[in-house]
């Protein structure tokens, strides 16, 4: 095809010369984009260091926009150069179809013309058929330089050729002859135009589908990993909130081993993580200081009250003189206080022992024989206020525990049934295992728990309101030590509800191995 240079009709020619290179220069510039981005991910990774929390979220937000920013890009390019297509092939369509309408004007013009010059041959009727002879042949020549491979164009010059002899004719049947093949040879250049314009038509059709996938490809690949840089962007923003949530968990469980502390990262989020290191460190001053203070105040309690003690019990006994009975009276008052201090100095110096122990050791543990050795602790007083201890536990079964530790909460829970169980009434003790984890359950009759109590029932110096067996005011560490023993043994206390007891106290401990 020849070039239609100076004619509004070059783009779209060229377009259609070139169809396999258009393609391929616009797949180039789809290459070129991805590996533009791909080249700019890199460097911002490499190079951009997040200083704040906004920068983090405002620089996640444009990394995951750049692929929507590029297909927005990519769609406008194709639907401008589709838009450019369907315009200039509009055009070219509406410039043949009239070029085609004025040749076959202009051949009937030539057949008229020259019939009327072989009726009446003049001169000026010659000079009217040569000229529409040559502008017949020059829209010819026109429309055969826009199709260069249509096969017509030398049949009709040929024709032309022939035609312009007419003068020279002198039989009617050779120049009707002459005007038939020219005839025939427009109509067949008619057709074989019309199939060059069905083939551009057809290539436009094609053009359009491969637009339409390749725009299909590209949205779902964009689409794609645009979803997966924002993934990405939200990882790194959860990161550091997870690193946070881990840190809290880790100073509200009291653990010894604190997450590394974080170098690099948003600024807010690396000030609230060292304030969380420096509140950390300040509890551990604290729980020291109320280590110190328990153990010193109750080592000191302990000297004054052995004095007060023995200084009673040498006046109830009368070695220093016979008392009467109202000096007995405030002697047996000072004796009930005595005991009920020493009972307050010897809870807080377990309390103040378990405080310092941080670390169990496990070991098998034969729960039966520990649960029998702690009901026989508690003999006399079970015997005092008509008690009994009912055990349902297999005999075996066995735990991975801290026996220090488990028997200090066995004893807690037990002393505490006996305290505000009902007279007369049996303590059951049950155990079993249940899934990966072994309950142990002390129930006992008597006023239950509210709902609203049990929570802070479990936190130290938090006592009952109802009075005690014993008429003993308690600390109120007994439930409070057997929280912490379950807690370093990595279980839990509750209080459930039971058919068979108004109390029950349930200890959660999980099932382990024992690694001896």
């Amino acid at each position: 095809m020849k070039s239609l240079e100076g004619t509004a009709f070059t783009p779209i020619v060229a377009l259609c010369q070139q169809k396999q290179s258009f393609l391929f220069i616009n797949n180039l510039n789809s290459n070129a984009l991805f590996a533009m981005l791909g080249n700019y991910f890199t460097y911002f990774g490499q190079v951009v260091q997040v200083r704040s929390l906004r920068q983090l979220i405002l620089g996640s937000f444009f990394v995951a926009l750049v692929p929507l920013i590029a297909l927005l890009w990519q769609s406008q390019r194709d639907f401008d150069s589709m838009s450019q297509l369907t315009a200039e092939n509009t055009q070219f369509f509406v410039f043949v179809t009239s070029e085609l309408r004025e040749i076959e004007a202009l051949g009937d013009d030539v057949e008229r013309l020259v019939r009327q010059y072989q009726v009446l041959p003049k001169n000026q009727l010659q000079q009217l058929a040569d000229s529409a002879i040559a502008g017949y042949s020059n829209k010819i020549s026109f429309i055969c330089d826009q199709f260069g491979d249509i096969s017509e164009c030398n049949t009709i010059n040929l024709n032309l050729s022939q035609l312009s002899e007419y003068p020279s004719f002198n039989d009617n049947l050779l120049l009707d002859a002459q005007l038939a093949d020219l005839r025939q040879s427009q109509q067949q250049l008619r057709r074989q135009v019309q199939q060059l314009i069905n083939q551009r038509i057809l290539y436009q059709q094609t053009y359009l589908e491969e637009i339409q996938s390749r725009q299909g490809w590209s949205t779902a690949f964009l689409v794609v990993l645009s979803l997966s840089l924002t993934i990405i962007a939200a990882q790194l923003i959860i990161k550091p909130v997870r690193k946070l949530k881990s840190i809290i968990k880790s100073i509200a469980n009291n653990d010894s081993s604190m997450p590394t502390q974080t170098q690099d990262g948003p600024r807010e989020l690396i000030a609230v993580e060292r304030d969380l290191y420096w509140l950390n460190d300040r509890l551990q001053q604290l729980e020291k200081v109320r280590t110190a203070l328990l153990r010193h105040a109750s080592h000191e309690l302990k000297t004054p009250m052995a004095s007060i003690k023995e200084g009673c019990e040498i006046l109830e006994q009368g070695l220093v003189g016979e008392l009467t009975d109202p000096q007995k009276e405030v002697v047996d008052l000072l004796t009930v206080s005595t005991e009920r201090l020493n009972l307050l100095i010897v809870k807080l110096l377990d309390y103040n022992a378990l405080l310092q122990q941080a670390e169990p050791t496990f070991e098998n543990i034969a729960l039966l024989d520990l649960i029998n050795d702690c009901s026989h602790h508690y003999k006399l007083l079970l015997a005092q206020n008509d008690q009994s201890i009912v055990i349902d536990v297999d005999t075996q079964l066995e735990v991975v525990s801290d026996p220090e530790l488990l028997r200090r909460a066995m004893d807690n829970l037990v002393s505490n049934a006996i305290a505000h169980g009902t007279l007369g009434s049996p303590i059951h003790v049950r155990a079993k295992d249940v899934g990966s984890n072994t309950i142990i359950d002390v129930m006992n009759s008597g006023e239950e728990i509210a709902l609203a109590a049990r929570g802070e029932i479990f936190e130290p110096f938090k006592r009952g309101q109802k009075s005690r067996n014993d008429k003993v005011i308690g600390a109120g560490l007994g439930l409070s030590i057997v929280s912490d023993c379950a807690r370093l043994l990595g279980g839990d206390v509750t209080i459930i509800d039971d058919n068979k007891a108004d109390v029950c106290f349930r200890i959660r401990i999980p099932i382990r191995e024992n690694n001896a």
